[in-house]
């Protein structure tokens, strides 16, 4: 364990695509999906146990869910916490978070991570972001992990890499985001491209640096700040600075633009569970190929994800590959084909029925 190293969580995302389950007041993070006692949070915490000193996990979240972290991690120091006022997208949230660690540890390495990913071996995570860690302590450098791709996937981004595939640090050609099908298929096919996890590494002086080059009028609005930060001022100029801050991811706004930037292929279990395929896909199935969690009966039904409250009695009769969810006051039925359209169904249900459905 290295005292220079840094964890930063990012836990203020929705997770619309996750709906009924991932709601605008108790997001996906804060919920037990694969049913193991603990919440994503929780998992992703624990999950840096041994890499850095627990003092130096901090986790980015919005003022709403103040009190969900607190309830999750109670260990967590108040210094720990960095609460947005407002949804600003991971470059703000990257920045806020970095440029806090600066002014307490300019030689700072940090590990950026979603608090609502899915590991499932974690060992070989680990081996991973120790190597990363090495390479961005020694050199100026962005690291992102990268997934080899099992299917082609439309829900994920995807890394083009320069290199040699036995190369552990691999130079970024390009970025796509979401690709069509046919674009997939060509992409797992060249064997060329590797799934965009969202887990980046790097030196505070790095990022900072990019933020610099990159995102220019970001790094002045906390560069203005520096001195405030971790001081009883911090959350009026937090404020402020989230107030001139536009709405723009951390890949967009730089993983895109640098010339820096390097993959590390890994294996070890990731999903990002940002859909209910992505669940299907991590989580133990029965012989009928079905995802079952909830007080089911199940007749000539295959191929589909069940979640529903173990208080009432479901019988479901002649489906396949469906996905059926239900929490609160929402039950979904869908196919598992058509799972893209849950954004589609979260925006109608808003404007139609009310908030009280989102």
């Amino acid at each position: 364990m290295n005292a220079n190293t840094y964890v930063v969580i990012m836990a203020g995302g929705i997770g619309s695509r996750f709906w009924p389950f991932s709601r605008i007041n108790h997001p996906k993070q804060f919920h037990d999906v694969l049913g193991i006692g603990e919440s994503l949070l929780q998992s992703t915490v624990k999950r840096f146990e041994g890499i850095c000193p627990p003092e130096h996990i901090y986790v980015v979240t919005n003022r709403e869910y103040e009190a969900l972290v607190k309830e999750h991690l109670p260990n967590l120091g108040e210094d720990q916490l960095l609460l947005e006022p407002i949804g600003r997208n991971t470059a703000p949230c990257i920045a806020f978070a970095s440029y806090k660690i600066l002014a307490k540890n300019p030689n700072a390495n940090i590990v950026v991570s979603p608090a609502d990913h899915v590991i499932l071996r974690e060992e070989p995570f680990k081996k991973c972001i120790n190597q990363a860690l090495e390479a961005t302590a020694s050199q100026e450098i962005l690291v992102t992990l990268g997934i080899k791709p099992t299917r082609p996937d439309t829900g994920y981004g995807y890394i083009q890499f320069l290199g040699s595939q036995k190369d552990d640090l691999k130079k970024v050609k390009t970025f796509t985001e979401k690709p069509s099908l046919e674009i997939a298929q060509m992409f797992l096919d060249s064997g060329e491209f590797v799934w965009n996890s969202g887990i980046f590494i790097w030196s505070v002086k790095a990022i900072v640096h990019a933020f610099e080059l990159h995102l220019s009028e970001l790094a002045d609005t906390f560069e203005e700040g520096k001195a405030v930060l971790n001081t009883d001022r911090e959350e009026a100029f937090i404020e402020r600075a989230y107030s001139h801050s536009r709405n723009i991811s951390i890949d967009y706004g730089i993983m895109e633009k640098a010339d820096n930037v390097f993959v590390i292929e890994g294996d070890f279990g990731w999903s990002d569970l940002g859909t209910w395929n992505s669940l299907y896909s991590v989580t133990e199935k029965t012989s009928e190929g079905n995802v079952v969690d909830g007080n089911i009966l199940l007749y000539d039904v295959n191929n589909c994800i069940i979640k529903t409250p173990k208080d009432q009695l479901v019988v479901v009769q002649g489906l396949t590959d469906y996905i059926i969810a239900e929490h609160d006051n929402v039950l979904m039925i869908c196919r598992r084909e058509d799972e893209q359209k849950v954004k589609d169904f979260v925006s109608d249900a808003k404007s139609q029925k009310g908030n009280q459905y989102i």
